[in-house]
């Protein structure tokens, strides 16, 4: 189309992503207290986040708010710098400011892969830019689409509840990290495009999007396709939909673990106890996730299944078992309660999948 084509003031796609975007701003703007807080858009120049910054740029003002924007350059293809400087200055041309271009680099090893390394890359950089700038939250352009595929990536890899309920629309700030929101998880990736192709807007094609070595194109081009095919229309929004009851009931759980814990925790001589009696008391639904949240938040060591299993077999299979070696970790049936404790450095670890018998 020319350039100097008429185009439509307000089409479906634009209205509905200005929509989601003013209503996940409405929460900042109420609690920034003052004019003019900013928020970020991380900006990658892919048809979702600049669909996101150009809804943001329109919307910010209105909630009283600033919008700027971050480019995070993985430096991962050849020419990497130069579409994150075209990503930059599409931003600046939508009115963004400040806008940011950083450069990280991303690690060669990492338990998710390069998808995961990336990812971690890329959030590190997004909440140093976000501290150093005062940024009240950073705005992130999942989709629909991005949240069917986590769903079912997570089942994939057998995960629990929290994999399974997918991306929040939105995130709290912590001492961390700013207050992240996904304004298009109720968007699909149809209607980002559709957005920038009503509002004559260039966006990037990343080139890995298309690449099958990656487990997310797989899923998002052959598994979710022969899903609609062989099951009908609206796959991607039931896993959505999943997603979302999914995380209010782990949502529900994890409070009710946090309460059931203050009277079930007490210290050890080495570390910390729980009251073995009680911990049996709870469903196992309950156990489990106390079980890992205390070596978690104590330890600061995830738990796969078989391990939380394991620990939880010290309660509800009490035979003498001389006890179970975790990461680092020792615990231990001591009369009526269970110690966690450090095991001393160079202890090497043992297969933490059941307890040792006596």
């Amino acid at each position: 189309m020319p350039t100097n084509a008429r185009r439509p003031r307000l089409t479906p796609a634009i209205a509905d992503a200005r929509r989601a975007v003013r209503e996940s701003l409405a929460a900042i703007g109420s609690e920034a207290g003052d004019t003019g807080a900013l928020v970020l858009v991380a900006l990658s120049g892919g048809a979702d986040s600049l669909a996101l910054a150009a809804a943001t740029a329109f919307e910010a003002s209105r909630a009283g708010l600033s919008a700027g924007a971050v480019v995070v350059d993985h430096g991962l293809q050849e020419g990497s710098d130069a579409v994150a400087a075209r990503a930059a200055d599409q931003a600046r041309t939508l009115g963004l400011d400040p806008v940011v271009v950083t450069r990280v680099e991303v690690g060669a090893a990492h338990p998710a892969g390069p998808e995961g390394a990336a990812r971690e890359a890329r959030y590190r950089a997004l909440d140093a830019e976000a501290a150093r700038l005062g940024a009240r939250a950073v705005l992130l352009a999942h989709t629909l689409d991005d949240q069917a595929e986590t769903v079912l990536l997570g089942l994939a890899r057998g995960a629990g509840a929290a994999s399974l309920s997918g991306m929040a629309p939105s995130t709290p700030a912590t001492d961390a990290a700013p207050a992240r929101l996904r304004p298009f998880l109720t968007l699909r990736r149809s209607e980002t495009e559709a957005f920038c192709a009503d509002s004559g807007l260039d966006p990037w094609h990343d080139p890995h999007n298309a690449d099958p070595s990656y487990a997310r194109v797989r899923v998002r081009r052959s598994v979710l396709p022969v899903l609609e095919a062989e099951l009908g229309p609206g796959i991607a929004e039931a896993l959505a939909r999943t997603a979302e009851q999914l995380r209010e009931d782990d949502t529900t759980l994890h409070d009710m673990a946090i309460e059931t814990i203050e009277d079930l925790v007490e210290p050890a001589e080495a570390g910390i106890a729980i009251s073995a009696g009680a911990l049996e008391a709870n469903p196992p639904s309950l156990r489990n996730r106390i079980i890992r949240y205390v070596v978690a938040s104590e330890f600061g060591v995830a738990l796969s299944r078989a391990q939380t299993l394991a620990v939880a077999a010290l309660v509800t299979d009490w035979h003498g078992q001389r006890g179970v070696d975790l990461p680092g970790i020792r615990v231990v049936r001591q009369g009526a309660r269970v110690e966690f404790s450090r095991r001393p450095t160079g202890t090497p670890d043992a297969p933490p999948t059941r307890p040792d018998a006596h």
